[in-house]
């Protein structure tokens, strides 16, 4: 195991507060668990309350002087984070593996879209820039510039540690704001080894800080005055809780939520192109992504030649630890989890799906004890079914048969949700229709996963998302400041 160097000999996680480390002084907590092996890594102390006012306290004081700070001098310590991060990426890609479950490669692609958002962030002294107009009445010119609000926080969660923090944080502080980090307590040793990266990057004391948690950890950033905005990823029950709180506690808020993504099929589509990445979409990360798409939409007329594919395909992947290169597959996050999956699983032979491939007896050699499932393919899913309505969040895939495009888009719009989608074909025409009638936020047409480049919004719809503002992007900007309009006139001049 790579330790981060602030990790003591009691393997205890640290908080980053101040630009100092310390234990948290909450009297719960849990342990750190490799999902492979089912080896303890670490012990994360839960902060409380106390802590997090200390955090915020602090963080307001940073932000006083670091907000007036030129916009140069602000993006400086960030160019030397990306730098850092890179040149530490096989490193904390060992420390992501270890403690998720997927495999190196997919740590190494969270990495690097990580590190895309700290680059568009260096952007900060345009993006930033708003509008003037001289002589918008008699002598009067007008103008309107951005100006930081304070502190704000983001909750992340398990699935991508190392990304989803710099979903926000790069932002935040490149804007003028101070920023207060909450990682998931499953996996937040990566985040503890990017802290110690941000140590060495130069930033002030106080202006990005770390708190370790739980769920009354959360409670107290919701619900602290001091915090003027929260970011959030999880699930939908947890995104919309999140999303009412802030609001009543009058924060700005963005929450983003769960997602049942479709991927549609069409008779004009690359057949094997589209089985291909299929698989990859529902399987990498062994489904745990919330751009999984784990239902493929197919017209009946290629159906059967497209399952038969899809199935070669899936019975290709290697399950097993994520540091093993010729490892397709990783572990899932918890025996638990694995256990909701398997759920999910009896539940579709129960409502009578076809099993094409059953993953639930794959063994792992020498990793008896890991979470493991292997790929999971139904055939026959009715767009009324459990497995077809809900995320599972797991190496589970879901093929049903449709008429035509027509009926397909119907069955996407359906969904509660509108995170993603992808449409596999050879028409133009098809593409547009998918593109103007689909309501979902992102999309996209011969890719298998709809994931925005750090330029563009992160999107997503109805029960995907709750907030105004999305992660990434020129979002960030109107989220993380606010503008202020000057009215000049001088007489006689």
């Amino acid at each position: 195991m790579v330790r981060p160097e602030s990790l003591p000999e009691t393997g205890t996680v640290q908080n980053y507060v101040g630009g100092n480390w310390q234990t948290p002084s909450g009297t719960d907590g849990q342990d750190v668990i490799n999902p492979a092996t089912s080896e303890k890594l670490a012990h994360v102390a839960f902060s409380s309350a106390d802590d997090v006012d200390g955090a915020v306290r602090t963080a307001t004081e940073a932000f006083e002087e670091w907000s007036g700070r030129p916009v140069e001098e602000r993006i400086q310590p960030l160019f030397e984070l990306k730098q850092l991060l890179e040149a530490h990426q096989d490193e904390l890609a060992e420390v992501l593996v270890q403690e998720h479950g997927k495999t190196r490669a997919e740590a190494k692609g969270e990495l690097r879209r990580g590190i895309e958002n700290v680059e568009v962030a260096c952007g900060i002294p345009t993006m930033m820039q708003s509008g003037t107009l001289l002589n918008a009445a008699p002598e009067i010119d007008e103008s309107a510039v951005r100006k930081p609000l304070g502190v704000f926080a983001a909750v992340t969660p398990f699935n991508f540690p190392a990304m989803i923090p710099l979903w926000f944080l790069p932002y935040a502080v490149a804007t003028g704001n101070s920023f207060i980090l909450k990682p998931s307590e499953q996996d937040p040793l990566v985040a503890q080894r990017i802290f110690e990266l941000i140590d060495q990057a130069g930033f002030p004391d106080g202006v990005l800080q770390l708190v370790n948690g739980g769920v009354d950890t959360v409670n107290a950033l919701l619900e602290h005055g001091g915090i003027e905005g929260i970011s959030f990823v999880g699930s939908t029950p947890v995104a919309r809780e999140i999303y009412e709180t802030s609001a009543a506690n009058g924060k700005r808020v963005q929450a983003q939520g769960g997602a049942k993504n479709h991927i549609i099929v069409t008779e004009t589509a690359d057949l094997d192109h589209a089985a291909r990445k299929t698989v990859g979409s529902a399987f990498a990360c062994a489904g745990e992504r919330c751009l999984a798409n784990d239902v493929a939409v197919v017209e009946e007329s290629v159906y059967d030649e497209f399952v038969d594919k899809v199935v070669s395909e899936a019975e290709a992947q290697v399950v097993g630890y994520g540091l093993e290169e010729e490892t397709d597959i990783g572990a899932l996050i918890t025996p638990e989890h694995e256990r909701r999956v398997r759920e999910y699983i009896e539940t579709a032979v129960d409502e009578g799906a076809e099993l094409l491939l059953d993953g639930r007896d794959v063994s792992v050699e020498g990793y008896e004890d890991g979470n493991f499932l292997g790929p999971t393919l139904f055939g026959g899913v009715d767009p009324d079914m459990t497995i077809a309505q809900e995320e599972v969040f797991g190496p589970v895939l879901g093929l049903l048969s449709v008429a035509d495009l027509d009926e397909a888009i119907e069955v996407l719009n359906r969904s509660d949700f509108g995170n993603a989608a992808s449409l596999f074909t050879g028409r133009g025409a098809d593409a547009r229709a998918f593109r103007h009638r689909t309501d979902i936020g992102n999309l996209g047409i011969n890719a298998g996963t709809a994931a925005p480049m750090a330029f563009f919004h992160f999107g997503g719809r109805k029960d995907s998302f709750f907030g105004d503002l999305h992660a990434q992007g020129e979002d960030m900007i109107h989220f993380y400041t606010d503008k202020t309009v000057y009215i000049e006139r001088w007489p006689n001049a």
